[in-house]
């Protein structure tokens, strides 16, 4: 029985691996490439380690801002196709807080060189996670203001 919770999961590892478990080899060798590229291109993984060791600084300096700028909407709609490949996401508009995530943190990136938060500069790894956060909730929002007031009323009949 598939599991789209398990190949959402697998895929918020490493985009690609939830499609290679519903069985979208090419598709998921394709996201597996991407991921790697642009991970290699941003110097992502430094970055990442730079961050965890609290050098902000050194961080946002190796950032590719360029590359790294594909990588929030690489990584959410690779996350939000394993799911619903894998039998999730059957509800009306289930895909907004997926792309309102990749939105909100492609935003995150954008001003995670600069944007201090209560005087803490967060940089290019942790600014944008935080961001994701808000992104989800804006398009549980956004989904429900959307299903209350867009779509058309059902009619009791007596």
């Amino acid at each position: 029985m598939s599991n789209p919770i398990e190949k959402l999961f697998w895929s918020i590892a490493l985009p690609g691996f939830g499609q290679l478990l519903n069985k979208k080899y090419l598709k998921g060798l394709l996201f597996v490439f991407l991921e790697i590229l642009v991970n290699t291109q941003a110097n992502f993984n430094t970055i990442i380690m730079l961050s965890f060791h609290g050098e902000i600084e050194k961080a946002i300096a190796l950032t590719d801002y360029q590359w790294l700028m594909f990588y929030p909407c690489l990584y959410f709609f690779a996350m939000w196709d394993a799911y619903k490949d894998g039998g999730g996401g059957s509800e009306r508009y289930s895909f907004l807080p997926f792309v309102f995530a990749a939105y909100f943190v492609t935003v995150g990136c954008i001003y995670s060189s600069k944007l201090k938060i209560f005087g803490v500069l967060f940089g290019p790894v942790w600014l944008p996670m935080l961001f994701v956060i808000p992104g989800v909730a804006a398009g549980f929002i956004i989904k429900a203001i959307i299903k209350k007031f867009a779509e058309p009323k059902k009619q009791a009949f007596d």
